[in-house]
Protein backbone atom coordinates (compact mmCIF):
# COMPACT_ATOMS: atom_id res chain seq x y z
CA UNK A 1 0.00 0.00 0.00
CA UNK A 2 1.34 3.55 -0.80
CA UNK A 3 0.46 7.01 0.11
CA UNK A 4 -1.62 9.54 -2.35
CA UNK A 5 1.94 11.29 -3.02
CA UNK A 6 3.81 8.23 -3.62
CA UNK A 7 1.05 6.84 -5.67
CA UNK A 8 1.15 10.75 -7.82
CA UNK A 9 4.90 9.99 -8.25
CA UNK A 10 4.80 5.89 -9.64
CA UNK A 11 2.12 7.23 -12.25
CA UNK A 12 3.92 10.51 -13.36
CA UNK A 13 7.27 8.29 -13.74
CA UNK A 14 5.54 5.62 -15.86
CA UNK A 15 3.54 8.01 -17.64
CA UNK A 16 4.97 8.94 -21.20
CA UNK A 17 3.68 11.31 -24.08
CA UNK A 18 2.72 9.76 -27.07
CA UNK A 19 4.31 10.56 -30.51
CA UNK A 20 3.39 13.40 -32.70
CA UNK A 21 1.05 13.86 -35.21
CA UNK A 22 0.13 16.96 -37.72
CA UNK A 23 -3.10 17.48 -38.20
CA UNK A 24 -5.10 20.25 -39.81
CA UNK A 25 -5.94 23.42 -37.49
CA UNK A 26 -9.53 22.79 -37.53
CA UNK A 27 -9.10 19.13 -35.88
CA UNK A 28 -6.75 20.46 -33.13
CA UNK A 29 -8.77 21.89 -30.68
CA UNK A 30 -7.95 20.89 -27.46
CA UNK A 31 -4.32 19.16 -28.35
CA UNK A 32 -1.01 20.01 -27.36
CA UNK A 33 1.79 21.59 -29.49
CA UNK A 34 4.62 19.04 -30.10
CA UNK A 35 7.29 21.13 -31.01
CA UNK A 36 7.30 25.52 -31.13
CA UNK A 37 5.29 27.06 -33.70
CA UNK A 38 7.03 30.49 -35.23
CA UNK A 39 5.06 33.11 -36.62
CA UNK A 40 5.35 32.61 -41.17
CA UNK A 41 4.45 36.43 -41.44
CA UNK A 42 3.93 39.88 -39.48
CA UNK A 43 0.45 39.91 -37.81
CA UNK A 44 -0.96 42.30 -38.88
CA UNK A 45 0.73 42.36 -42.16
CA UNK A 46 0.59 45.87 -42.74
CA UNK A 47 -0.17 49.34 -40.58
CA UNK A 48 -4.62 48.47 -40.50
CA UNK A 49 -6.96 50.83 -39.10
CA UNK A 50 -8.38 50.57 -35.51
CA UNK A 51 -11.92 52.41 -36.49
CA UNK A 52 -14.08 53.65 -38.65
CA UNK A 53 -12.84 57.31 -39.24
CA UNK A 54 -10.26 58.81 -41.47
CA UNK A 55 -6.36 58.68 -42.54
CA UNK A 56 -4.86 61.66 -42.01
CA UNK A 57 -1.55 63.00 -43.19
CA UNK A 58 -1.63 65.71 -40.01
CA UNK A 59 -0.37 69.44 -40.90
CA UNK A 60 -1.26 72.36 -38.65
CA UNK A 61 -4.93 73.13 -39.87
CA UNK A 62 -7.43 71.05 -38.59
CA UNK A 63 -8.94 70.93 -41.44
CA UNK A 64 -8.48 68.45 -44.15
CA UNK A 65 -9.43 67.60 -47.70
CA UNK A 66 -10.97 64.04 -48.74
CA UNK A 67 -9.10 62.44 -51.93
CA UNK A 68 -10.54 58.94 -51.48
CA UNK A 69 -11.81 55.77 -49.87
CA UNK A 70 -9.96 52.84 -48.12
CA UNK A 71 -12.23 49.98 -47.38
CA UNK A 72 -10.76 47.10 -45.58
CA UNK A 73 -9.45 44.05 -48.55
CA UNK A 74 -7.98 46.86 -50.90
CA UNK A 75 -4.67 46.62 -51.96
CA UNK A 76 -4.30 50.17 -53.27
CA UNK A 77 -1.65 52.43 -52.16
CA UNK A 78 -2.34 55.50 -51.73
CA UNK A 79 -0.39 58.42 -51.60
CA UNK A 80 -1.16 61.22 -49.19
CA UNK A 81 0.19 65.08 -49.14
CA UNK A 82 0.32 67.18 -46.10
CA UNK A 83 -3.42 68.34 -45.33
CA UNK A 84 -5.05 65.58 -47.34
CA UNK A 85 -7.34 62.46 -45.78
CA UNK A 86 -8.82 59.36 -46.88
CA UNK A 87 -12.22 57.63 -45.83
CA UNK A 88 -11.11 54.38 -44.25
CA UNK A 89 -12.86 51.88 -42.31
CA UNK A 90 -11.69 49.31 -39.65
CA UNK A 91 -8.88 46.44 -40.63
CA UNK A 92 -8.14 48.27 -43.59
CA UNK A 93 -4.33 48.98 -44.59
CA UNK A 94 -3.54 52.56 -43.44
CA UNK A 95 -1.52 54.53 -46.37
CA UNK A 96 1.70 54.93 -46.02
CA UNK A 97 1.39 58.95 -45.99
CA UNK A 98 -0.98 58.49 -43.19
CA UNK A 99 0.15 59.40 -40.16
CA UNK A 100 -3.16 59.20 -37.88
CA UNK A 101 -6.61 57.59 -38.25
CA UNK A 102 -9.15 60.19 -36.36
CA UNK A 103 -12.50 58.68 -35.45
CA UNK A 104 -15.21 59.24 -37.29
CA UNK A 105 -17.18 60.55 -34.25
CA UNK A 106 -14.07 63.76 -34.34
CA UNK A 107 -14.49 65.11 -36.95
CA UNK A 108 -16.98 67.38 -38.94
CA UNK A 109 -17.49 66.58 -42.63
CA UNK A 110 -18.40 68.99 -45.19
CA UNK A 111 -18.87 67.87 -48.79
CA UNK A 112 -15.12 66.88 -49.55
CA UNK A 113 -13.67 67.88 -46.72
CA UNK A 114 -13.47 67.31 -43.13
CA UNK A 115 -12.63 69.83 -39.96
CA UNK A 116 -11.03 67.97 -37.05
CA UNK A 117 -13.13 68.22 -33.33
CA UNK A 118 -9.22 68.33 -31.96
CA UNK A 119 -5.43 67.96 -32.11
CA UNK A 120 -4.49 64.86 -34.09
CA UNK A 121 -1.94 62.78 -32.48
CA UNK A 122 0.95 61.09 -34.73
CA UNK A 123 0.13 57.01 -34.92
CA UNK A 124 -3.68 57.55 -32.73
CA UNK A 125 -5.79 54.07 -33.97
CA UNK A 126 -3.32 52.68 -36.26
CA UNK A 127 -2.45 49.46 -35.29
CA UNK A 128 1.33 49.07 -36.83
CA UNK A 129 2.71 46.31 -38.68
CA UNK A 130 4.10 43.00 -36.56
CA UNK A 131 2.28 44.63 -33.29
CA UNK A 132 1.12 41.93 -32.11
CA UNK A 133 4.00 39.23 -33.72
CA UNK A 134 6.86 39.51 -36.19
CA UNK A 135 8.09 37.49 -38.39
CA UNK A 136 10.29 34.47 -37.32
CA UNK A 137 9.61 35.28 -33.87
CA UNK A 138 7.93 32.36 -31.26
CA UNK A 139 4.11 32.17 -31.86
CA UNK A 140 3.30 29.13 -29.37
CA UNK A 141 5.66 27.23 -27.26
CA UNK A 142 6.15 23.43 -27.59
CA UNK A 143 3.15 21.81 -24.99
CA UNK A 144 0.62 24.80 -25.46
CA UNK A 145 -2.67 23.25 -25.26
CA UNK A 146 -4.53 24.90 -28.44
CA UNK A 147 -7.64 26.35 -27.03
CA UNK A 148 -9.70 28.32 -29.19
CA UNK A 149 -7.99 31.75 -28.99
CA UNK A 150 -4.72 29.94 -30.12
CA UNK A 151 -6.31 28.30 -32.82
CA UNK A 152 -7.71 32.02 -34.07
CA UNK A 153 -4.20 33.36 -33.09
CA UNK A 154 -2.36 30.76 -35.97
CA UNK A 155 -5.21 30.62 -38.17
CA UNK A 156 -4.52 34.39 -38.25
CA UNK A 157 -0.68 33.93 -39.50
CA UNK A 158 -2.16 31.23 -42.43
CA UNK A 159 -1.25 28.43 -40.58
CA UNK A 160 -3.43 25.81 -41.60
CA UNK A 161 -1.88 22.63 -39.50
CA UNK A 162 0.03 22.01 -36.64
CA UNK A 163 2.40 19.40 -35.29
CA UNK A 164 0.64 17.79 -32.18
CA UNK A 165 0.96 15.31 -29.28
CA UNK A 166 -1.52 12.04 -30.10
CA UNK A 167 -4.44 11.64 -28.22
CA UNK A 168 -4.67 8.46 -26.38
CA UNK A 169 -7.23 5.69 -26.94
CA UNK A 170 -8.89 5.07 -23.94
CA UNK A 171 -10.80 2.16 -23.12
CA UNK A 172 -13.35 1.51 -20.24
CA UNK A 173 -13.75 -2.09 -19.23
CA UNK A 174 -16.86 -2.59 -16.74
CA UNK A 175 -17.29 -5.68 -14.88
CA UNK A 176 -19.99 -7.03 -12.50
CA UNK A 177 -22.86 -9.71 -12.79
CA UNK A 178 -25.53 -7.20 -10.96
CA UNK A 179 -25.24 -4.72 -13.92
CA UNK A 180 -28.32 -4.11 -15.56
CA UNK A 181 -28.32 -1.45 -18.94
CA UNK A 182 -30.90 1.25 -18.88
CA UNK A 183 -34.42 0.41 -19.53
CA UNK A 184 -34.00 -3.04 -18.18
CA UNK A 185 -36.52 -4.14 -15.94
CA UNK A 186 -34.42 -4.67 -12.90
CA UNK A 187 -34.32 -8.46 -11.58
CA UNK A 188 -33.80 -8.92 -7.90
CA UNK A 189 -30.14 -8.27 -6.92
CA UNK A 190 -29.50 -6.06 -10.10
CA UNK A 191 -28.63 -2.30 -10.57
CA UNK A 192 -28.26 -0.32 -13.26
CA UNK A 193 -24.73 0.26 -14.89
CA UNK A 194 -23.82 4.47 -14.86
CA UNK A 195 -20.09 4.11 -14.19
CA UNK A 196 -19.29 3.61 -17.84
CA UNK A 197 -21.48 6.74 -18.54
CA UNK A 198 -19.75 8.61 -15.88
CA UNK A 199 -16.26 7.64 -16.79
CA UNK A 200 -16.58 7.84 -20.84
CA UNK A 201 -18.08 11.58 -19.88
CA UNK A 202 -15.10 12.09 -17.44
CA UNK A 203 -12.70 11.00 -20.10
CA UNK A 204 -14.44 13.32 -23.19
CA UNK A 205 -14.49 16.05 -20.69
CA UNK A 206 -11.10 16.39 -21.00
CA UNK A 207 -10.74 16.46 -25.43
CA UNK A 208 -10.49 12.79 -25.62
CA UNK A 209 -13.37 11.07 -27.90
CA UNK A 210 -14.29 8.01 -28.96
CA UNK A 211 -13.31 5.75 -26.00
CA UNK A 212 -13.89 1.47 -26.26
CA UNK A 213 -16.30 0.26 -23.68
CA UNK A 214 -16.28 -3.21 -22.50
CA UNK A 215 -18.75 -5.29 -20.43
CA UNK A 216 -17.57 -8.91 -18.92
CA UNK A 217 -18.95 -11.25 -16.05
CA UNK A 218 -17.59 -11.86 -13.21
CA UNK A 219 -15.32 -14.92 -14.91
CA UNK A 220 -11.96 -15.30 -14.54
CA UNK A 221 -11.62 -16.40 -18.61
CA UNK A 222 -14.22 -13.82 -19.97
CA UNK A 223 -12.18 -10.89 -18.06
CA UNK A 224 -8.90 -12.41 -19.47
CA UNK A 225 -10.55 -12.22 -22.74
CA UNK A 226 -12.00 -8.66 -22.50
CA UNK A 227 -8.92 -6.78 -20.91
CA UNK A 228 -6.41 -8.33 -23.59
CA UNK A 229 -8.72 -7.08 -26.13
CA UNK A 230 -9.01 -3.96 -24.60
CA UNK A 231 -4.89 -3.63 -24.21
CA UNK A 232 -5.08 -4.43 -27.96
CA UNK A 233 -7.02 -1.49 -28.95
CA UNK A 234 -5.99 1.10 -26.34
CA UNK A 235 -3.45 3.09 -25.01
CA UNK A 236 -5.26 3.75 -21.69
CA UNK A 237 -7.22 0.79 -19.94
CA UNK A 238 -9.87 1.66 -17.13
CA UNK A 239 -11.43 -1.57 -15.62
CA UNK A 240 -13.82 -0.34 -13.13
CA UNK A 241 -14.81 -2.85 -10.43
CA UNK A 242 -13.90 -6.62 -9.29
CA UNK A 243 -10.40 -5.29 -8.45
CA UNK A 244 -10.68 -6.18 -4.72
CA UNK A 245 -10.21 -9.71 -3.28
CA UNK A 246 -13.68 -11.32 -2.94
CA UNK A 247 -14.29 -14.75 -3.99
CA UNK A 248 -16.00 -12.95 -7.21
CA UNK A 249 -12.92 -10.45 -8.07
CA UNK A 250 -11.11 -11.52 -10.79
CA UNK A 251 -9.56 -8.28 -12.31
CA UNK A 252 -6.18 -8.60 -10.45
CA UNK A 253 -5.63 -12.35 -11.07
CA UNK A 254 -6.46 -11.59 -15.21
CA UNK A 255 -3.91 -8.62 -14.60
CA UNK A 256 -1.36 -11.34 -13.22
CA UNK A 257 -2.17 -13.73 -16.29
CA UNK A 258 -1.65 -11.14 -19.08
CA UNK A 259 1.56 -10.23 -17.64
CA UNK A 260 0.88 -6.50 -16.37
CA UNK A 261 3.51 -5.03 -13.96
CA UNK A 262 1.78 -4.06 -10.91
CA UNK A 263 3.29 -0.61 -9.93
CA UNK A 264 1.02 -0.53 -6.85
CA UNK A 265 -1.87 -1.81 -5.80
CA UNK A 266 -4.26 -0.05 -3.07
CA UNK A 267 -3.32 3.69 -1.63
CA UNK A 268 -4.27 4.94 2.14
CA UNK A 269 -6.88 6.89 1.04
CA UNK A 270 -10.80 7.63 1.22
CA UNK A 271 -12.41 6.88 -0.49
CA UNK A 272 -10.73 4.97 -3.14
CA UNK A 273 -8.35 2.25 -1.50
CA UNK A 274 -8.57 -0.47 -3.78
CA UNK A 275 -6.42 1.28 -6.64
CA UNK A 276 -4.25 -0.45 -9.01
CA UNK A 277 -1.82 0.73 -11.25
CA UNK A 278 0.29 -1.10 -13.73
CA UNK A 279 2.03 -0.87 -16.99
CA UNK A 280 1.70 -4.03 -20.13
CA UNK A 281 4.41 -2.36 -22.78
CA UNK A 282 3.76 0.71 -23.39
CA UNK A 283 0.09 0.38 -21.67
CA UNK A 284 -0.93 1.50 -18.86
CA UNK A 285 -3.76 0.34 -16.84
CA UNK A 286 -5.68 1.79 -13.68
CA UNK A 287 -8.17 -0.81 -12.18
CA UNK A 288 -10.81 1.60 -10.26
CA UNK A 289 -12.97 1.09 -7.21
CA UNK A 290 -16.47 -0.32 -8.20
CA UNK A 291 -18.25 1.89 -6.24
CA UNK A 292 -18.63 5.23 -8.43
CA UNK A 293 -18.30 8.08 -6.04
CA UNK A 294 -14.76 5.83 -5.29
CA UNK A 295 -13.77 5.03 -8.93
CA UNK A 296 -14.77 9.11 -9.47
CA UNK A 297 -12.11 10.24 -7.41
CA UNK A 298 -9.51 7.67 -8.61
CA UNK A 299 -10.12 9.23 -11.39
CA UNK A 300 -9.87 13.19 -11.33
CA UNK A 301 -6.77 12.29 -8.20
CA UNK A 302 -4.58 9.89 -10.82
CA UNK A 303 -6.18 9.35 -14.42
CA UNK A 304 -6.34 12.85 -15.22
CA UNK A 305 -2.40 13.96 -14.60
CA UNK A 306 -1.90 10.97 -16.81
CA UNK A 307 -3.98 11.65 -19.61
CA UNK A 308 -2.58 15.17 -19.16
CA UNK A 309 1.08 14.08 -19.69
CA UNK A 310 0.40 11.44 -22.34
CA UNK A 311 -0.99 14.47 -24.36
CA UNK A 312 1.89 16.81 -23.74
CA UNK A 313 0.79 18.20 -20.87
CA UNK A 314 2.64 18.93 -17.79
CA UNK A 315 0.23 16.43 -15.81
CA UNK A 316 -0.17 18.81 -13.04
CA UNK A 317 -3.94 17.34 -12.20
CA UNK A 318 -7.03 19.13 -11.17
CA UNK A 319 -6.15 23.29 -10.12
CA UNK A 320 -5.25 23.02 -5.74
CA UNK A 321 -6.34 26.13 -3.60
CA UNK A 322 -5.85 26.99 -0.44
CA UNK A 323 -9.34 27.87 1.29
CA UNK A 324 -10.68 28.47 4.49
CA UNK A 325 -13.29 25.26 5.22
CA UNK A 326 -16.61 26.16 7.08
CA UNK A 327 -16.67 23.43 9.11
CA UNK A 328 -14.29 21.32 11.17
CA UNK A 329 -13.32 17.90 10.10
CA UNK A 330 -11.83 15.29 11.89
CA UNK A 331 -9.99 12.46 10.51
CA UNK A 332 -10.29 8.95 12.41
CA UNK A 333 -9.20 6.58 9.40
CA UNK A 334 -5.42 6.78 9.22
CA UNK A 335 -5.56 7.72 6.13
CA UNK A 336 -5.77 10.70 3.50
CA UNK A 337 -9.23 12.13 3.06
CA UNK A 338 -11.08 13.37 -0.23
CA UNK A 339 -14.31 15.02 0.74
CA UNK A 340 -17.20 16.24 -1.49
CA UNK A 341 -17.00 19.62 -0.96
CA UNK A 342 -18.68 22.95 -2.42
CA UNK A 343 -16.53 26.62 -2.68
CA UNK A 344 -18.62 29.08 -1.81
CA UNK A 345 -19.41 32.70 -3.17
CA UNK A 346 -17.69 33.67 0.36
CA UNK A 347 -14.49 31.88 -0.83
CA UNK A 348 -15.25 29.48 1.81
CA UNK A 349 -15.40 26.00 1.10
CA UNK A 350 -17.81 23.51 2.41
CA UNK A 351 -17.99 19.90 3.42
CA UNK A 352 -20.98 18.28 2.07
CA UNK A 353 -23.19 15.70 3.56
CA UNK A 354 -23.24 12.32 2.13
CA UNK A 355 -19.86 10.94 1.68
CA UNK A 356 -19.89 7.50 1.20
CA UNK A 357 -17.90 5.57 -1.67
CA UNK A 358 -21.18 4.74 -3.61
CA UNK A 359 -22.88 8.38 -3.47
CA UNK A 360 -22.88 10.17 -6.41
CA UNK A 361 -25.75 12.52 -5.47
CA UNK A 362 -23.45 14.75 -3.48
CA UNK A 363 -21.23 14.40 -5.82
CA UNK A 364 -23.09 15.63 -8.13
CA UNK A 365 -23.68 19.01 -5.75
CA UNK A 366 -19.91 19.11 -5.56
CA UNK A 367 -17.58 21.39 -7.39
CA UNK A 368 -14.49 20.54 -5.44
CA UNK A 369 -12.74 18.39 -3.02
CA UNK A 370 -10.88 18.53 -0.09
CA UNK A 371 -7.40 17.05 0.74
CA UNK A 372 -7.05 15.89 4.51
CA UNK A 373 -3.41 14.52 4.40
CA UNK A 374 -3.23 10.78 6.13
CA UNK A 375 -0.77 12.56 8.63
CA UNK A 376 -3.74 14.98 9.77
CA UNK A 377 -6.36 14.02 12.25
CA UNK A 378 -8.17 17.08 12.52
CA UNK A 379 -9.04 20.18 10.71
CA UNK A 380 -10.65 23.14 12.51
CA UNK A 381 -13.44 25.55 11.20
CA UNK A 382 -11.92 28.20 9.72
CA UNK A 383 -8.67 26.76 9.34
CA UNK A 384 -6.69 26.45 5.43
CA UNK A 385 -7.35 23.32 3.86
CA UNK A 386 -6.00 22.56 0.33
CA UNK A 387 -9.26 21.92 -2.12
CA UNK A 388 -9.14 20.35 -5.80
CA UNK A 389 -11.12 22.50 -7.99
CA UNK A 390 -13.78 19.98 -10.42
CA UNK A 391 -13.61 21.08 -14.08
CA UNK A 392 -17.30 21.16 -13.42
Amino acid sequence: MVSVEEALQIIAKNTTTLQSVTLPLSKARGMVTAQDVHAPIDLPPFDQSAMDGYAINIHPVKKYAIIGEVAAGDGKEVLLKAGEAVRIFTGAMVPETAKAVVMQEKVIRLADSITLMEDAVAGSNIRPRGEQITKGDLALRKGTELTPPAIGFLAGMGIMEVNVFDKPRVGIVITGNELAEGGETLKPGQIYEGNSKMLLAAVEGYGIDGCNTYRVADNFMATCEVLSKAFQENDVVLVNGGISVGDHDYVYKALKALEVEPLFYKVRQKPGKPLFFGKRGNKIVFALPGNPAAALTCFYLYVYPALQKIMGQLGKGLERRKLMVSTSVANTYNRALLLKARILENGEVEILEGQSSAMLHTYSLANALVYVPESVSEIHQGSGVEVLVLPN
